[in-house]
């Protein structure tokens, strides 16, 4: 019989193992399959062996991440149009390491970041997130893993210079993000195309993600003026009864709309030096689910 303090333990922490299998996956409904799956081998567990729950929890989710991962590397190589991580509502609260490290934590779960993972090996991203998001020491890491410190110090080096390389250096000052966002907003509804301009950096993108199941580009927009146009068609084309609200999506200010009360659209913005960079469009309903409260 499973008694409350193994199910106390592992609700403590349950934010933590989410934390790793969504940084790992880049998809809610996964990370809550491999959390699911840790709690059953938990629950079946000798838990008397076990001197350090957490330790051993992490161990046990990043290990079914892996698995996961690579179930589903062959799927998204199938996927219709760009691929994007599902749009995740963050509150770190005690998930969060202290004020010093809360800004690379924070920057682990941004989009930008978690397409850059996508070329990862699965061994080189969980090492990743354990080490840059975590801040686990490598022996740890290694025994995690089964592999040598070693091996994982140099895993650990070849997945930050890859990520470093390809990486935006955006701005993420949060109220900076917001007024650019309303900015933004505002020049697309009004239907502004000198506006927008104003505030798309001249190689601005726009990533579209439909998965072949609603409307959204199936190839990556790029230049100020076709991301600009692009955005003014859209505009002038919603749906009545759209509903629009502001909230934290992956660490960041993002826009979420409704039709009928169904979440439609995520649309998230990445700065650099004052200007859009990049406008990510998240519109496969599969990814919207978990956000239907919001």
């Amino acid at each position: 019989m499973l008694t409350d303090s193994a199910t106390d333990v592992f609700e403590e922490h349950r934010p933590v193992l989410h934390g790793v299998a969504y940084r790992m996956l880049g998809r809610v409904a996964d990370a809550e399959d491999v959390v699911q799956d840790a709690w059953l081998r938990w629950s079946s567990a000798d838990r008397s062996e076990v001197r350090e729950p957490r330790a051993y929890l992490v161990r046990i989710t990043t290990r079914l991440a892996i698995d996961r991962l690579r179930q589903v590397q062959s799927r998204r190589e199938s996927y219709v149009g760009p691929w994007l991580p599902e749009p995740l509502a963050t509150d770190f609260g005690g998930t969060a390491p202290d004020t010093a490290e809360r800004a690379v934590f924070a920057e682990s779960v941004t989009l930008a970041v978690l397409v850059v993972m996508e070329s990862l090996s699965p061994l080189e991203r969980a090492v990743f997130v354990l080490r840059e998001a975590f801040g686990y020491p490598y022996a740890e890491i290694a025994a995690a893993l089964d592999r040598s410190e070693a091996a994982v110090r140099q895993l650990a080096g070849r997945a930050r210079r890859h990520v470093e390389e390809g990486r935006p250096r955006f701005d993420v000052d949060p109220d900076r993000r917001r007024d650019l966002t309303e900015r933004f907003l505002a020049a697309a509804a009004g239907d502004d195309l000198d506006g927008l301009m104003q505030l798309l950096a001249a190689d601005a993108r726009l990533v579209g993600d439909s998965g072949g199941k609603a409307k959204a580009p199936l190839r990556i927009i790029e230049s100020a003026d076709k991301v600009a146009r692009f955005l003014l068609g859209v505009a002038g084309k919603q749906p009545a009864g759209l509903e629009f609200t502001l909230l934290e999506l992956n660490g960041g200010i993002a826009l979420l709309t409704h039709v009928g009360g169904i979440p439609d659209t995520v649309l998230q913005l990445d700065v650099v030096d004052g200007r859009i960079q990049t406008v990510y469009v998240v519109r496969n309903p599969d990814k919207l689910r978990s956000l239907a409260a919001s």
